[in-house]
């Protein structure tokens, strides 16, 4: 099971409530394991989820260091080893990429910020008046929270965690985070990223669980009924390009690691032909090598693009 913000507590996938009972727990848990096993129509997936939220939270034991936001994999939910905490990696903003080593590439805006701001705003609406001295980042409190605001959390930790993996690429590229795409409407780029490989649009993901791409498109069992990454990805790098008088050399979905079972997939025909999905790790090489970029970009042309994003680009 995934330490992903966005992914099912073992409550949700057990289907109770957090404050259950323990008999009522275990009653749960052995109806989800005949219903799911794969022999009586279910699926190996369903059964083996069942069986890891027995594991966290089956022993009384087990269960109250859970609820007090204990065991948690850093590394699986923030993709950095630097460690230093569940609730220190919670509080951590998308940290300014530009600064330290000269090799590092120039950076602009603030990765994750809005999905941080949003998260906010509904955890302390979700937690109620007389609660300011709470910490909203307490991992027991984040735990507790309605799926969709830790979406939001697992949002602007995959949107940081990818600015912290490209920020090594070197002064020969530039990224731009949590761009608009026009004043008119809410979408937004999560990263735009200009290289000797081209112009990539990139879009950092965290469903909270595997995806696979299939028809062209990214599908999983935790994508929302009618999302679209790929399409919405595209269309919003479209709108941008339209107005900032530029065009994307390629398209990107990055996901955690273990969320993809292969390193990465290619869109094979269509109009979003060439557009992947990657596992954070292999961004940076994916995009030095070019994502299937027809060419390398001259110097005086990444110079011409560059002065003509930092003139359009607007943040959110």
């Amino acid at each position: 099971m995934s330490d992903s913000p966005a992914s099912p507590t073992p409550y949700e996938v057990l289907g109770v409530r957090p404050d259950a009972p323990h008999d009522e727990l275990r009653r749960a848990y052995r109806r989800l394991l005949r219903e799911t096993h794969p022999d009586t129509g279910g699926t190996a997936a369903a059964f083996q989820a069942v069986q890891e939220a027995w594991e966290l939270v089956g022993d009384p034991e087990d269960r109250a260091r859970y609820d007090r936001g204990e065991s948690i994999s850093v590394d699986a939910v923030a993709g950095d080893s630097a460690g230093g905490g569940f609730s220190a990696t919670f509080h951590a903003a998308g940290r300014s990429t530009s600064r330290g080593s000269s090799v590092r590439a120039r950076s602009y805006g603030h990765p994750g910020g809005r999905a941080r701001e949003r998260f906010l705003g509904l955890m302390r609406e979700w937690m109620g008046r007389g609660t300011d001295d709470r910490d909203p980042y307490d991992p027991a409190l984040v735990r507790s929270a309605p799926r969709e605001i830790r979406r939001l959390l697992a949002e602007a930790l995959a949107e940081e965690a990818t600015a912290r993996a490209v920020a090594g690429l070197g002064i020969g590229f530039t990224i731009w985070n949590d761009v608009a795409v026009h004043p008119s409407t809410d979408a937004k780029l999560d990263h735009i990223v200009l290289g000797p490989a081209g112009l990539f649009a990139v879009r950092s993901a965290d469903w909270g669980g595997r995806v696979k791409l299939a028809k062209g498109e990214l599908t999983g069992a935790d994508i929302a009924p009618g999302e679209e990454p790929f399409h919405d990805l595209y269309r919003a790098a479209k709108g941008f390009g339209r107005q900032a008088g530029v065009r994307f050399t390629g398209y990107i979905v990055v996901v955690p690691d273990a969320d993809l079972d292969v390193p990465y997939d290619v869109v094979r025909r269509g109009r979003l032909t060439g557009a992947m999905v990657v596992r954070r790790s292999l961004l940076p090489r994916v995009l030095r090598d070019g994502a299937n970029a027809a060419g390398r970009e001259s110097v005086d042309r990444a110079f011409e693009l560059r002065t003509r994003l930092q003139e359009a680009v607007r943040f959110v």
